[in-house]
C-alpha cells in the first residue's frame, strides 16, 4: 500500500491539511513548509488517488461506448482513437456492442446510464435520436455516425451525401459509366447507407449519367462476404458494371475479391472504389481507393463535446424538446444547445482506380 497524506504530514512535521495544499498546488503555504512537504512527498513517493480525488468530485474517470461491431476495423480503428484520446482528459472508455440491435441499444444505453460513468458516445443503429434523448437525460451523450440527431443531442459526423458524390464524380471522372452501388441497406434507419446512395445518384444526375436500379445493390450488412455476394449477383445476373462505388472498404474488399475470381482486371476491366479507409485496404492488391473520414478528428470533437457538457454540468437542450425548456426556464440559466460537428474527409485515389504503374509503392494520392 502507497504512502498516505497522514504519513507524509508525520515525515514532514505539518498538518494533513497542509500536505492536502501542496498536493493540491493551493498558493497559501510558506516556501519553506513547501519544500519540507514536497521532499516528504518525494521520500515516500507518494501517489494521489485519482479515483478518490474524481469521486468526490462527483466524477468517476469512466465513459461508456457503445458501437454496433468491435470487430468491424472501422469501429475498432476509431475506439482505438477514443481510447487514445480519452487518456488526455484522463478519463478511461467502458467499450460494449449492441449489433445495430434496437432493444440492445436501449438496454446499454439505460445500463450505463445507470451506472457511475461521466458521458456516453454511441453509434445507434437503431434508435432514433427521441429514443435516445429520452433515455439518456440522465448523462451526457454524444452521438457518432449518419443518423440525424434532430438538434437533440451532441452529434459528430462526416457529410457522407457529399463524400459519396466526390467517390462517385472520381469514377465518372475516370470514363466510367455503369457505376454500380453496392450498400444499400432499406432495412436500417441509421442513415450511413440512405446518405452514401444520395451522394451516389446526385453524382449520376450531374454527369447525366442514367440511372439503372440493377446496379443499386442491397446488402444485409457492411460486411466483405456481402461484399463479394453483391458482386456476383452484378456479374451473373448480365449487369456488368465497369466501376463500383461501395459503401464501406470491406464491401469493396469482398468485390475485389469476386472480381478476381470472375477474371477482371482491376481497375482495367472494373474501378473499385470502397469508403472508410481502414487500414486493410492499403495493403489489398490492388490498394483500395476510399473515401478517408478524419477518424482522429471524430475522436477529439466527440470526446471535447462530452468535456464542455461535464463543464456546463448539464445534458444538451434540443430544440424539439419544448417540455425541457420550460423546465430549464425556470430553473435558471438554459443548458448549452445540442451541437453538430461535421468532421473533414478526403478522397485517397489508390490502385483500384487509378492502376499501378512500374513506379508505383501503392503510396496514397489525396483528391
Amino acid at each position: 500500500m502507497g504512502a498516505s497524506l497522514k504519513d507524509v504530514a508525520a515525515r514532514a512535521g505539518v498538518s494533513v491539511r497542509t500536505v492536502s495544499n501542496v498536493v493540491n498546488d493551493f498558493p497559501m503555504v510558506a516556501p519553506e513548509t513547501r519544500r519540507r512537504v514536497q521532499q516528504a512527498l518525494e521520500e515516500l513517493r507518494y501517489r494521489p488517488n485519482a479515483a478518490a480525488r474524481q469521486l468526490r468530485a462527483g466524477r468517476s474517470g469512466l465513459i461508456g461506448l457503445v458501437i454496433p461491431e468491435i470487430d468491424s476495423p472501422y469501429f475498432g480503428e476509431l475506439a482505438s482513437l477514443l481510447v487514445q484520446t480519452a487518456q488526455e482528459h484522463a478519463w478511461t472508455l467502458l467499450v460494449d456492442q449492441s449489433n445495430g440491435d434496437p432493444e440492445r441499444e436501449r438496454r446499454l444505453l439505460e445500463g450505463m446510464s445507470g451506472q457511475i460513468i461521466d458521458g456516453l458516445i454511441m453509434s445507434p443503429w437503431g434508435l432514433s435520436p427521441t429514443d435516445l434523448r429520452r433515455s439518456a437525460d440522465a448523462v451526457p451523450l454524444v452521438l457518432l455516425g449518419e443518423q440525424d440527431a434532430a438538434g437533440l443531442i451532441d452529434h459528430v459526423s462526416v457529410d457522407s451525401v457529399l463524400a459519396a458524390t466526390e467517390a462517385t464524380a472520381h469514377l465518372i471522372g475516370l470514363g466510367r459509366r455503369r457505376i454500380a452501388a453496392i450498400g444499400v441497406q432499406p432495412h436500417l434507419s441509421n442513415g450511413t447507407a440512405e446518405q452514401r446512395l444520395t451522394g451516389y445518384r446526385q453524382a449520376l444526375r450531374a454527369a447525366r449519367v442514367a440511372p439503372d436500379p440493377a446496379l443499386e445493390v442491397p446488402v444485409t450488412a457492411l460486411h466483405r462476404a456481402e461484399g463479394a455476394r453483391a458482386m456476383r449477383r452484378l456479374l451473373d445476373g448480365g449487369h456488368a458494371p465497369d466501376a463500383v462505388f461501395c459503401f464501406s472498404d470491406q464491401l469493396a474488399l469482398g468485390a475485389l475479391r469476386a472480381a478476381l475470381d470472375y477474371g477482371l482486371s482491376v481497375p482495367r476491366d472494373l474501378a473499385v472504389c470502397g469508403f472508410d479507409d481502414i487500414e486493410d485496404g492499403r495493403y489489398a492488391t490492388p490498394s483500395l481507393t476510399t473515401v478517408a473520414p478524419d477518424k482522429a478528428e471524430i475522436a477529439r470533437q466527440a470526446l471535447a463535446c462530452l468535456a464542455d457538457r461535464l463543464k456546463a454540468g448539464r445534458p444538451a437542450l434540443g430544440a424539439a424538446d419544448p417540455g425541457d425548456a420550460e423546465a430549464a426556464a425556470g430553473a435558471g440559466d438554459a443548458p448549452p444547445p445540442a451541437r453538430r460537428i461535421v468532421a473533414a474527409h478526403r478522397l485517397v485515389v489508390r490502385e483500384s482506380t487509378a492502376g499501378r504503374s512500374r513506379r508505383s509503392t501503392g503510396t496514397d494520392r489525396a483528391v
